[in-house]
């Protein structure tokens, strides 16, 4: 096959389950080369889980997850490293080590997967840091600057060992509207300048469909809905039309008891009496 057209991710028949609940049920899709991926849905639908699965933290019930055309479910810790050398990871918090400047937390991945000298490390941290327009920060430690400049070094850390594919997990989770943008902004530049192909989990939809060359809507572990971000706006589907405007009332209620979550997704909450009843007889 053309890697020009191999897909870069390839996730078949998909699931995992925690016990009796199935929290990602067969699903299957591709991810090509130099697309943005979004994966989007309601909190608990399954897309943080989903995305752990893709990057090898966690092994599927069943099912098949490729990147690059190999097959990481069955992979050991050493080849999955391996794998993960061509990948860069931007976690939901930043997931920077406190104890570390902001300098020494970019190079880690430079100094933990590559023979690159003092000199080397230190241009090339320089260099991601300009890229996310934190030039001057190095001798900060995590604390000594915002939430969103936090967010912006998690990404030149992602960025260091200059990956095919970038994973991103709710990237402009917590950011005010400006900070937002320009998150959106490098990962546009990132995408359309060089090629790289992201896979993007929020539930942000400004910054979704700001960002999108093409969408995935969960809803309970499975795909509702995925297209175009013109196709998702568009779809006839209640779900999504609900989710992607914010509106309170719809087909996914606001309120579900833990057997209607896990086991009847589409019936209503047992009512708040039945609730109290049982707590009172439960508790002396």
């Amino acid at each position: 096959m053309n890697p020009e057209t191999e897909p870069v991710v390839e996730v078949a028949d998909l699931s995992r389950k925690f016990g009796d609940r199935t929290v990602i049920d067969n699903l299957s899709f591709k991810i090509h080369r130099g697309e943005t991926m979004v994966i989007m849905g309601g909190s608990g639908c399954g897309k943080s889980t989903l995305l752990r699965h893709i990057i090898g933290v966690m092994k599927p019930t069943a099912g098949s997850v490729k990147i690059f055309g190999d097959e990481i479910t069955t992979m050991n810790d050493r080849e999955i490293a391996d794998v993960r050398r061509r990948f860069g990871m931007l976690f939901q918090s930043g997931a920077l080590l406190a104890s570390l400047t902001v300098g020494e937390n970019v190079a880690l991945p430079l100094l933990q997967h590559t023979d690159m000298s003092e000199d080397e490390v230190q241009e090339t941290v320089t260099q991601k840091l300009q890229t996310v327009g934190l030039s001057g920060f190095e001798n900060l430690k995590p604390a000594e600057i915002s939430g969103g400049m936090r967010k912006r070094v998690g990404l030149a850390r992602a960025l260091a060992l200059d990956p095919e594919l970038l994973f991103s997990d709710e990237p402009t989770s917590g950011l005010d509207p400006i900070m937002t943008a320009v998150v959106d902004k490098l990962t546009l530049e990132l995408t359309q300048g060089s090629g790289m192909t992201a896979v993007v989990v929020t539930h942000d939809m400004t910054s979704a469909f700001r960002i999108a060359t093409r969408m995935i809507m969960l809803g309970r572990g499975t795909i509702i809905a995925q297209g175009t971000p013109d196709e998702i706006r568009t779809s006839p589907n209640p779900e999504v039309q609900q989710f992607i405007n914010g509106e309170p009332d719809g087909p996914m209620p606001l309120n579900l008891s833990q057997d209607d979550h896990e086991h009847h997704p589409h019936v209503k909450a047992r009512p708040l009496v039945s609730a109290q009843h049982r707590f009172r007889h439960k508790i002396p």
